[in-house]
C-alpha cells in the first residue's frame, strides 16, 4: 500500500491522527518507534537544523530533500510543510511534483506573502484571497497521485480577522483542497469553533508556547479535528535537553554519567544496524546468496 493511501485510510478512521513534528532521520525514526501512525515534517525544525529561523529562508529544493530523507527513514506517512509554495502557481505546481517524487504523502500550502514566517510570530502578511485560491487550485491540479493530500492553510486570522480566515478555509475546500488549516487560533473558543464553521476536515497546529492555548489531544479530537500536528514537540524538548547537558559539562568539566544510557550498539540498532549487519555478510556464502535470490 502506498503511503498516500495509508494516510487517507488513517484520516478516514474514527480516531484523529496525531503527528509529531520531525526534521531529520533521527526524530523520524524515534517517532515511528514510539508508535505514532504518521509524521509531520516541520518547516521550523527543518530551518533550525540548517541554522536558520523560520523566516522563509529555506528553499523548496531543501525542503523536498529533507522530506525525502524523512520519508525513506520510516514506513509511515509523512505530511510536510510546503510554506507558500515558493512563488506563484508555477512554483506551486513544481512543489507538489517534487514533494510527491520525494515520497511525501501530503503537504500544506499557506496564504502568507513570501518570504513567510512562523505562524505563531507577529507581523505576518498575507496575499489577496484570489491569489491564494488560485494557488490551491494549482496544487490540486498538479498532483499525479489522487491520494496525495492537499491541506490549505490560512494565516489570515492574524492579519484580516477571524471571519476572513474562515471564509478562506471554506473557499480553499471548494477549490479542491482535502483539508483546512486555520492557523493560530488565540482562544479555546476559536479552536472549538473552527471544525463547526469550516465545511470539511480540519487540522489543528499544536505549537508549544505558541499563540494557541494548550489542550489535550483527546479534546481536539472531541472538537472534530481529524489531524493534529505538533511541530515543536521534539525540537523544543531537544533544545532544553541539550542546553542542560552542555551547561552541566561546562560547569563540571566532565561528561555526565553513562548510567542508564543505551550502549553504542543499542543506539545503532535504533537506526537499523541489525539489518545492515545481516546484509554485510549475507552474500559471502554462495549457498546463502543463492537462497536469497
Amino acid at each position: 500500500m502506498t503511503q498516500t493511501r495509508k494516510l487517507r485510510e488513517l484520516l478516514a478512521a474514527p480516531r484523529m491522527v496525531r503527528a509529531p513534528g520531525v526534521y531529520d532521520g533521527i526524530t523520524a525514526r524515534l517517532s515511528e518507534q514510539a508508535g505514532f501512525p504518521a509524521l509531520y515534517m516541520t518547516g521550523a525544525g527543518t530551518s533550525a537544523a540548517r541554522g536558520y529561523p523560520d523566516f522563509g529562508l529555506i528553499t523548496m529544493s531543501e525542503m523536498a530533500g529533507n522530506g525525502e530523507v524523512i520519508a525513506r527513514s520510516v514506513d509511515i506517512p509523512v505530511i510536510a510543510d510546503a510554506d507558500t509554495g515558493y512563488g506563484n502557481e508555477l512554483n506551486v505546481t513544481r512543489t507538489v511534483r517534487e514533494y510527491e517524487r520525494a515520497g511525501i504523502a501530503g503537504l500544506h500550502l499557506e496564504d502568507q506573502a513570501f518570504p513567510k514566517k512562523c505562524g505563531h510570530l507577529d507581523d505576518k502578511e498575507v496575499i489577496p484571497r484570489d491569489e491564494y485560491i488560485a494557488k490551491v487550485r494549482a496544487a490540486v491540479a498538479a498532483r499525479r497521485d489522487p491520494d496525495f493530500l492537499i491541506i490549505a492553510r490560512t494565516d489570515a486570522g492574524a492579519v484580516l480577522g477571524w471571519d476572513e480566515a474562515i471564509e478562506r478555509a471554506n473557499l480553499a475546500l471548494e477549490a479542491g483542497a482535502d483539508m483546512a488549516f486555520v492557523e493560530a487560533a488565540r482562544t479555546l473558543e476559536q479552536v472549538a469553533a473552527i471544525p463547526r464553521l469550516v465545511n470539511g476536515p480540519c487540522l489543528l497546529n499544536m505549537v508549544r508556547a505558541g499563540k494557541t492555548p494548550d489542550l489535550a489531544l483527546g479534546e481536539a479530537e472531541a472538537m472534530g479535528y481529524r489531524l493534529t500536528i505538533m511541530p515543536g514537540l521534539l525540537l523544543s524538548t531537544i533544545m532544553m535537553a541539550c542546553d542542560e547537558v552542555l551547561k552541566q559539562v561546562m560547569a563540571t568539566d566532565a561528561p555526565p554519567s553513562s548510567k542508564g544510557v543505551p550502549s553504542v550498539r543499542e543506539r545503532f540498532q535504533r537506526w537499523g544496524a541489525d539489518e545492515w549487519d545481516a546484509l554485510r555478510t549475507r552474500f559471502r556464502d554462495p549457498v546463502v546468496a543463492k537462497a536469497a535470490e
